[in-house]
């Protein structure tokens, strides 16, 4: 019966660590008003991102390529087959809470779509619009 209690302080102490995708898109917006002022994250423009089909990769000319037209679905990678689980946060509670994660998969495809990294103003804009999609 002494483990319950030290497993409930382990279980609050993990949940405190753990990021909102709000504070996460808030991290990014903070960044981008550093370089460019008045910035405010767009989910609009996120939106168009996410759409956005770029002449870089063939088998991945967008993020809709392996993530479907709608975030809110299952997805699946173009070249591994593998499954990808939904992007938008209603969908998926688990996305945009890790900052080490969302930062990977950031740097990964961006540049795997892009061709480049993603600016923060994007990565914000990106954010907000999965936070908001419903």
């Amino acid at each position: 019966m002494r483990t319950l209690p030290a497993l409930c302080l382990l279980l609050v102490g993990i949940a405190a660590q753990a990021e909102t995708p709000q504070r996460i898109g808030e991290t990014y917006a903070a960044e981008a008003a550093g370089r460019q002022a008045g910035f405010t994250p767009s989910a609009q423009r996120g939106e168009t991102l996410f759409r956005q089909r770029f002449g870089n990769n063939d088998k991945m000319p967008a993020c809709t390529s392996c993530h479907t037209d709608s975030p809110l679905s299952a997805g699946q990678h173009v070249v591994t087959g593998k499954a990808i689980r939904p992007l938008a946060v209603a969908a998926n509670g688990q996305r945009f809470s890790d900052p080490a994660k969302v930062e990977k998969w950031f740097g990964r495809n961006c540049k795997e779509v892009m061709a480049r990294d993603c600016t923060p103003a994007e990565k914000a804009d990106f954010v907000a619009y999965m936070n908001e999609v419903r």
